[in-house]
């Protein structure tokens, strides 16, 4: 399974029916929106049902998490890190190491297909169910929103958690929870 996103109905993303020059939103759209996570591909990064506020038209940096068109599937997006540009496009994989639905299967994603820069994860609060404790709340509130920054370096063929310098980036510190 992969890890794929949903657009929210009547969201920014509304535009994305139309096909978007080289990634960038329809003219007089906003250049952020909400996608949902429904795969396990990015675990322990991002968990299905988690939100991502994205940035249409961002510029993308290796170890950016991205939302994307699956290349052999183009109505289907999905959310994938960026690890290094090739002469073919995007070079993607996710953190799930036993979800393979990557650049692994599919080779390099063309730069077109790429839609948004994730830039937020908005992290819903079902894990506080029967639990109304202030310190429950302030959990979840600590850990509910987090910025998705670059990891420092990854390699193509390694997985992203055993990636050097990859303890220091914010989504080690989302798997250190």
């Amino acid at each position: 399974m992969t890890g794929r996103c949903r657009m929210p109905e009547g969201g920014r993303s509304q535009g994305y029916e139309r096909e978007p020059e080289r990634g960038r939103p329809p003219r007089g759209a906003l250049p952020y929106g909400l996608a949902e996570v429904v795969g396990p591909s990015m675990v322990p990064t991002l968990y299905p049902g988690d939100q991502l506020v994205v940035q249409y038209g961002a510029e993308v940096r290796p170890g950016d998490v991205i939302v994307l068109r699956h290349p052999m599937q183009q109505d289907l997006m999905i959310v994938k890190r960026a690890v290094e540009r090739r002469p073919g496009g995007w070079w993607v994989l996710g953190d799930n190491p036993f979800v393979e639905n990557d650049s692994r299967e599919f080779g390099a994603v063309p730069e077109e297909l790429v839609l948004a820069r994730a830039r937020v994860r908005l992290r819903p609060p079902r894990a506080l169910k029967g639990q109304r404790s202030p310190a429950a709340l302030l959990s979840w509130a600590a850990s509910a929103v987090r910025p998705l920054g670059p990891v420092r370096s990854v390699r193509p063929g390694r997985s992203v958690r055993s990636a050097p310098g990859s303890d220091r980036s914010p989504s080690r510190r989302l798997r250190a929870r």
